[in-house]
């Protein structure tokens, strides 16, 4: 069996689902999980995974989703490797930064584990004072761009909070540090769910940030 991720758009309605758990069916697939990405507008957007006893079957079950009313596939690709639960996935990398005993290790974990998570090209943490990468991943674009596109987005509250933003780059801010992340990816715009995710990791960076620059009373008495 060869294990595929399909995001497909389909109608929030009863029934949706399960008429297209019956099409990946009749193409003799195995629907194992799913992932609410977004929802809204009477749409919702999931993250499908199909495992296919052949290869040559993946054009016939885009082919067969697509006939679903309402169902369009947006995506379909071979998994990378083992599927894994995201928000298993999130509190892992969570407990890492939380881990993490140096400044250096800290944006260099959130740069790596965040670009893993949310399957990103590419990942940079900068200064905002001045969009210098402290950690990065991949081949993100030239600092100044980096710094151009955060602080252009700043200015919209609607992309800080994550709700909404350009299809193919997701960014968070770690407000105490002054600091920003910023993805990459192409061809697979990023969802409700994953700005989000990547937010909420942003935050426990953030925190774990402070503590190590300024750590309470109680830690440097214990000289830990």
């Amino acid at each position: 069996m060869t294990t595929y991720v399909v995001r497909v758009w389909m109608p929030d309605r009863p029934g949706a689902l399960g008429a297209v758990a019956s099409r990946i069916g009749a193409v003799r697939g195995d629907l194992v999980g799913i992932d609410i990405l977004e929802r809204g507008a009477g749409r919702v957007i999931d993250e499908l995974i199909v495992e296919l006893p052949d290869e040559s079957l993946v054009d016939l079950l885009t082919t067969e989703v697509s006939q679903v009313d309402g169902v369009d596939v947006e995506d379909i690709r071979p998994a990378t490797e083992a599927v894994s639960d995201p928000r298993l996935d999130a509190l892992e990398t969570a407990a890492l930064l939380v881990e993490e005993t140096a400044v250096d290790g800290l944006l260099a974990a959130l740069a790596a584990h965040a670009r893993h998570d949310l399957e990103a090209e590419w990942a940079a943490v900068i200064d905002l004072d001045a969009p210098v990468p402290l950690a990065a991943v991949g081949a993100p674009p030239p600092s100044a761009w980096l710094g151009a596109f955060v602080h252009g987005s700043r200015l919209s509250p609607a992309v800080t909070a994550g709700e909404c933003g350009p299809d193919e780059v997701a960014w968070a801010s770690l407000p105490i540090a002054d600091l920003a992340i910023v993805l990459g990816r192409r061809g697979r715009p990023f969802r409700a769910r994953e700005r989000r995710q990547l937010s909420a990791l942003a935050r426990v960076a953030d925190v774990r940030w402070a503590s190590l620059v300024n750590p309470p009373a109680f830690v440097r008495s214990a000289g830990l």
